[in-house]
Formats: structure tokens, C-alpha cells, sequence
């Protein structure tokens, strides 16, 4: 049976339309870093295997996880990096082991994040994520996100934080105050004059926090107890002068913790806002269940 004209031009229309859609959707890459700590710690591919689930069905996103690790294929029978999947994207965010084994700082990984800042594609970077070596390391994230963890400079201990002000931004719509103890580092070495970073989760450790143990080393460091009574910064968001945006967060280390609902809205808002699309009013609402928490933890044995 042949279309009415009209009828046939409405359908074709209305598919294009769609497709258009689609295709002007927002990419983001998750990078989720290779297996480290003990089971419950570091759990970076369930992690950003949840996010995937919570942002699913989001208008006008699409999310792409890279699982354990860089994306790679394999040529002449060795894996190599297939950098493919940043070609279109919009945002890519890394939650993975730092320091020098930083995913970022090997091979030519670098530059191609300085290409992608450059053409205005949102970085973002989660808990160890966002240690790097000082120097040409430290630089780079200064243009990527504005600041960075700086061993023997930051400090890493365990504590609960109280997050209960939070200034007007798009990423901390809808959030809560909350408190969730984890690792959350702070003395973040800046940007000069902090230009364009904008604080997100903020408060004051107690001077005996401050005191120390902290994870590693172990400390105290004078500058850290000299500062009694500051505040400090747990997450911020980056926009960078040539366009483009970044955020870092430093808490993440204790898989639990993402089964409360403002951090975890924090940092679903904070990857919408990443990849230039606009948050909900009432930020990015997500209800896992504790089957979706308990899934995909990596095989770490006892």
C-alpha cells in the first residue's frame, strides 16, 4: 500500500528530526582507572558504571564508559591506545589512581587532553584523579581544571567534612547539606589568584584533623596545623579563559559513600554541567538501589 505524499514527507521529516537530535546530543567519556586498594576502595569502574545508570534517559546526554582503564584496541597483537572515543566528545572525565601513574600523563595522553581543552571540551577529575607530580604535570592541570593535589603539600586524611552552604552555581542545585567520611583531601595547590575556580564543597577541618595521621604520609606538616581554622576546599568547578570547563573532586575513595544522595547529585551535576548542558533546577535526581551499588565491584579478593 503506497503513503499518502503528505503522510510519506511527515514521516521522513519527523525521522530526520530525530536523528538531528541524536546526533546534537552532549558526549561524555567516563574514565574509570585499573583495580587498586582493597575491595570497597577505589571501586572506580562501579563507580562510573553508576553514573552511567543515573544519567541514563537524561535529555540530551550520552554516556560512554571506558572500563579499567584507557580505552585501547589491539595492533599486530598489542594493545595500543584508541583515542577515537574523545574525537565528539564534549566532556571526559577521569576517576583513577594519580600521581606519576596518572592515566593523563602517559605517552602522548597530554597533549591530547591539551588539544581537547583547547577545542572546549569539559575536563573533569575524581578523588586520586586529581594528584599529579608538581611541574610540567601540575601545570597542565592548571590549565585543565585550575588546581591539583601536590604531594607533601595536600593532605589526604580520614574525615567527615559538613557540607552545608553551598554557593549559587548550577552544580549545586538541589543538593543538600550532608556529611559522608571519607578521604577527602584538601590545600589543593591553585591556580595563581585562583582565577576562574569556583569552590563547590567547603569546610573546615577541626585541628585535630588537621594534626594529622593523614593516609600517606602520615604527617602532620607545620603549613597544614599552621592554617587552623581555615577553610577548605573539597570540590570545585573551572572555567577556563579560552572556554571550556573543568571540576575536581576529592572525596570518592569509599564506594559506599556514593549511596547518599548529595554527593551523589553533586557530582551527577557537576558531569551535565561539564558537558554544557543545562542542569535541572532541582539538580540530577538518581535512586540506585543497593543492587546497583553492589555492582560491578572489581575482583580484588579479600
Amino acid at each position: 500500500m503506497k503513503l499518502p505524499i503528505r503522510l510519506l514527507a511527515s514521516t521522513v521529516l519527523t525521522l530526520l528530526a530525530a536523528s538531528m537530535l541524536h546526533a546534537a546530543d552532549k558526549k561524555v567519556v567516563l574514565i574509570a582507572g585499573r583495580p587498586s586498594h582493597p575491595p570497597g576502595m577505589h571501586e572506580f569502574r562501579a563507580g562510573m558504571l553508576l553514573f552511567e545508570k543515573s544519567l541514563a534517559g537524561f535529555p540530551g546526554l550520552n554516556v560512554v564508559v571506558a572500563s579499567n582503564g584507557w580505552p585501547t584496541k589491539v595492533v599486530d597483537g598489542k594493545a595500543v591506545d584508541d583515542d577515537k572515543v574523545f574525537e565528539d566528545a564534549d566532556a571526559v572525565v577521569i576517576y583513577a589512581d594519580g600521581g606519576g601513574g596518572h592515566p593523563a600523563l602517559q605517552g602522548q595522553r597530554t597533549a591530547l587532553f591539551d588539544r581537547l581543552a583547547k577545542k572546549g571540551v569539559g575536563l573533569g577529575f575524581a578523588h586520586y584523579g586529581v594528584e599529579v607530580p608538581a611541574g610540567d604535570p601540575g601545570a597542565a592541570m592548571h590549565r585543565w581544571v585550575g588546581g591539583y593535589y601536590e604531594h607533601q603539600f595536600s593532605v589526604n586524611p580520614m574525615w567527615k567534612p559538613t557540607f552545608d552552604t553551598f554557593p549559587e552555581h548550577p552544580v549545586t542545585r538541589g543538593v543538600k547539606p550532608f556529611a559522608t567520611h571519607d578521604e577527602w583531601y584538601f590545600n589543593m595547590r591553585w591556580i595563581p589568584a585562583g582565577q576562574g575556580v569556583t569552590p563547590i564543597l567547603v569546610s573546615k577541618p577541626s585541628d585535630t584533623v588537621r594534626k594529622g595521621p593523614y593516609v600517606h604520609p602520615a604527617g602532620p606538616y607545620a603549613h597544614i596545623v599552621a592554617a587552623a581554622g581555615r577553610s577548605e576546599t573539597m570540590m570545585w568547578v573551572y572555567e577556563r579563559a579560552g572556554g571550556g570547563r573543568g571540576f575536581g573532586f576529592t572525596g570518592g575513595h569509599t564506594h559506599r559513600n556514593w549511596s547518599d544522595p548529595n554527593q551523589r547529585k553533586v557530582m551527577l551535576n557537576a558531569v551535565v554541567w561539564l558537558a554544557g548542558l543545562e542542569v535541572p533546577a532541582d539538580g540530577v535526581n538518581s535512586s540506585p538501589g543497593e543492587a546497583d551499588l553492589a555492582a560491578n565491584l572489581d575482583k580484588k579478593g579479600r
